[in-house]
């Protein structure tokens, strides 16, 4: 697993293929969470488990699944979950 400290807010996570996924908004224990403002996210937080990073490099963080593997998996938040 990649060091979390090395995940920085405002950076932008991509998929294996490229894609975007989302910006990083903090991490939320061992999930990443993204910012809601993203055009990707559709107004929500979205949440992706650190264990799929693969690696963070040139300030970006690269994910072990496609763009598209990756939003069919990712978490929302809670609702009422401030």
């Amino acid at each position: 697993m990649v060091d979390p400290s090395k995940i920085k807010e405002h950076a932008e996570v991509l998929g294996s293929d490229g894609g975007h996924v989302g910006t990083v908004d903090g991490l939320d224990g061992q999930r990443i969470k993204l910012t809601r403002t993203d055009p990707a996210a559709g107004g929500e937080h979205r949440y992706i488990h650190l264990d799929s990073v693969a690696s963070v490099e040139g300030g970006a963080v690269r994910l072990n699944r496609t763009a598209a593997q990756a939003k069919d998996e990712w978490g929302v938040e809670a609702v009422g979950k401030s």
